[in-house]
């Protein structure tokens, strides 16, 4: 943002996404960057859970699945179903709640730590502050629908 932006962009805006006098565009940029990632970090723990739950409701199905192919006659299908299917791991010794929390305590919980890091050691903790400037450079000041806080 240039020098003679940052006034009118200061203006009504929350000093929780302001940006801090130090900080310069590349550095806003990338940590609009990091929030990306973390975001679509976000959005693939959703999915696993998302996944966690449609193979658990499918492995429950299957007890309805033997116990009508039971009923039909076709015992020793139901049989290979109840033995190979029902209870069978995703992943070598893993079930989906498994996968889930190893993500959840690795992958996702290093990333969110990250993103906070850099956070507070390049803005002050401050939040979504490219988002913010971008905000401001989009909206139309004074039009009903594009105030700059929900005080305005």
């Amino acid at each position: 943002m240039r020098p003679e932006e940052a006034d009118t962009w200061q203006e009504g805006t929350d000093q929780g996404h302001t940006r801090p006098e130090h900080l310069d565009d590349v550095t806003v940029e990338a940590l609009g960057e990091l929030s990306k990632a973390l975001e679509t970090v976000h959005r693939v723990r959703g999915h696993l859970y998302s996944a966690h739950q449609l193979v658990g409701g499918a492995d429950l199905t299957l007890d309805r699945v033997v116990t009508l192919l039971r009923e039909a006659g076709h015992g020793a299908v139901a049989n290979r179903v109840e033995q190979e299917l029902l209870g069978r791991n995703v992943l070598p010794g893993r079930w989906t709640f498994q996968i889930v929390e190893e993500f959840d305590d690795g992958y996702y919980a290093a990333v969110q730590e990250i993103q906070r890091y850099a956070r507070e050691q390049l803005a002050g903790g401050r939040r979504h502050i490219y988002e913010a400037e971008m905000k401001q450079r989009r909206r139309t000041q004074g039009m009903p629908g594009h105030e700059a806080t929900p005080e305005e």
